[in-house]
């Protein structure tokens, strides 16, 4: 299995640890907001741990990274989708996001639509 997940990175991995946002997109997904620690990031993908167990493959979600308060002008925010999901031994959740497209401010007060698929 992991040589099949090394095949499909379009881009390496780098140990990061920085806070991550993670709200979900869907409005069928009950709504919460977490704010976990990264793992590894890559260009076009973040793994995270997480104590929620709300996470599902397929999952839309909006992400924020690297994230340090709600109104900082820098923050970064990504519609991404949830590829994989690991119950870890302590009780938490690893989370393999596909970052899918960014939502950076294209000029001054407006954001890119996210209506994209």
């Amino acid at each position: 299995m992991d040589k099949r997940l090394t095949d499909n990175r379009r881009s390496r991995r780098a140990k990061i640890a920085k806070p991550v946002r993670v709200r979900p997109s869907e409005p069928r997904d009950d709504h919460f907001e977490d704010v976990p620690v990264s793992v590894n990031a890559s260009r076009d993908g973040i793994y995270f741990v997480s104590r929620l167990h709300s996470y599902y493959p397929g999952m839309r979600v909006f992400v924020t990274f690297p994230f340090s308060s709600p109104h900082d002008p820098l923050n970064c925010e990504y519609v991404a989708q949830v590829i994989r999901v690991d119950k870890l031994e302590n009780g938490k959740t690893g989370v393999a996001v596909h970052l899918k497209m960014s939502m950076n401010l294209q000029s001054a007060g407006s954001k890119v639509s996210s209506s994209r698929e």
